[in-house]
């Protein structure tokens, strides 16, 4: 059972009394009928061949009360689309499979390019925003929640609690952040937010004094968890990375956006885990490394729309605050572990937060030396209004696939 206590500056929803699915969802087919409601799956065609998207599709064929699962598809080919149509079809709730790579929604994207309004790179972001664009041409979509494919102890309870505060018509928040302790098989995961960006945010925290941004990052209790909710007017204004500052980038916007008390974050899982990344130490382009970078560039690229001024001073100095701040944290971790009963291994943890100072200074080089990057998806708002009829567009292309592949 979780704890009541209410931690910096946004409204953490617990889970206190282990209240009952059936309950919950029997509110939520209730507060369809005002807000209907769908589900972003972002997905790789290889994570069909996993044992948890199998599993995630089971449980999601008893949720009574999605209007709507749209299914972003990346990495596959014309046969891969059509073993995607035949694998999600058990789906009883109305869905459709966004072919990205299909030749119908490349020509819209290279279209989109074309006007430097299409996402840069390949990845998760871009995934994302093709299907946030689909969810707002069927004009009927009001809550919205977003979930990884990935995830190998997933309970559609997971999806009740993260949808149901943007789908109760009593409340009044925009957006909400999934959570969960990252403890599975043993041990304490979740290397990248434990020792990365938390003592990143505190050591920003110390050069830099109280900020309200860094003491709303600091307020969530996982902020690189990949499940969070929404209602639909988020989806117009929302910018987001397409690289590995997705999750980052996400809680910037909505700060940037909204007033604190419009967010949110809820206790989603007692128990939760899904595929890890390798740690990659020698590789900066892949694993746990290029996203320590992606995540730290976000953060440095939004003090910087705060008015902070960064340069290598600043940077070396950050360094080793974070370092000394971090290596605090795996002695905390270490001792929390013992008193649970966890494995935990000292080394494999200093090693990771020695590759984290590392990349600080990396991303800080790369922030230096980039001034005029702009990594951000533009906004489907600006999108319409470059391109007024682009909804309707992509929503055609994906019905024409659909209709082309299952006739």
């Amino acid at each position: 059972m979780a704890d009541f206590h209410q931690n910096g500056i946004i409204t953490t929803l617990h889970n206190l009394s282990n209240r009952s699915l059936e309950e919950l969802e029997a509110e939520l087919t209730q507060f369809a009928k005002q807000r209907p409601m769908a589900l972003i799956l972002p997905s790789l065609f290889s994570e069909l061949e996993t044992e948890a998207l199998p599993n995630i599709v089971k449980e999601l064929q008893h949720v009574p009360y999605l209007s709507q699962i749209t299914i972003g598809l990346d990495r596959a080919q014309e046969e891969q689309y059509c073993h995607a149509i035949k694998f999600f079809s058990t789906l009883p709730q109305n869905h459709r499979v966004l072919w990205n790579d299909g030749p119908r929604l490349l020509a819209i994207d290279a279209e989109l390019q074309s006007r430097g309004l299409a996402p840069k790179e390949q990845g998760k972001g871009r995934n994302v925003w093709y299907c946030m664009g689909y969810i707002l041409a069927q004009g009927n979509i009001e809550s919205v929640a977003l979930h990884d494919c990935d995830i190998t102890t997933y309970r559609r309870e997971q999806l009740a609690r993260l949808i149901y505060p943007v789908a109760n018509p009593r409340f009044n928040y925009e957006f909400c952040k999934g959570y969960y302790a990252r403890v599975a098989g043993g041990k304490i995961n979740g290397r990248v937010c434990r020792l990365l960006v938390t003592p990143l945010i505190r050591s920003l925290k110390r050069i830099f004094g109280e900020r309200e941004y860094l003491s709303y990052m600091d307020s969530y209790r996982y902020s690189l968890a990949g499940e969070f909710s929404f209602r639909r007017d988020v989806l117009n204004d929302i910018r987001i990375p397409s690289d590995w500052g997705l999750e980052i980038g996400v809680l910037s916007e909505v700060y940037r956006n909204y007033a604190n008390n419009r967010l949110c974050q809820v206790d989603i899982a007692d128990v939760y885990d899904h595929k890890h990344q390798d740690l990659s130490i020698d590789d900066q382009e892949a694993g746990l490394s290029k996203m320590s970078i992606d995540i730290t560039k976000a953060l440095f690229r939004k003090m910087a729309t705060q008015g902070e001024v960064f340069n290598e001073e600043t940077f070396r100095t950050l360094k080793a605050t974070y370092l000394r701040i971090a290596l605090d944290f795996v002695e905390t971790y270490n001792n929390d572990a013992i008193m649970n009963g966890l494995n935990f291994d000292i080394h494999a943890e200093e090693e990771a937060v020695e590759m984290f100072a590392g990349n600080i200074m990396l991303a800080g080089k790369h922030f230096l030396e980039n001034p005029m990057e702009t990594p951000f998806i533009p906004s489907w708002n600006r999108v319409i209004s470059a391109v007024p009829d682009i909804l309707e567009r992509l929503k055609k292309a994906v019905e024409d696939d659909h209709n082309e592949f299952t006739a």
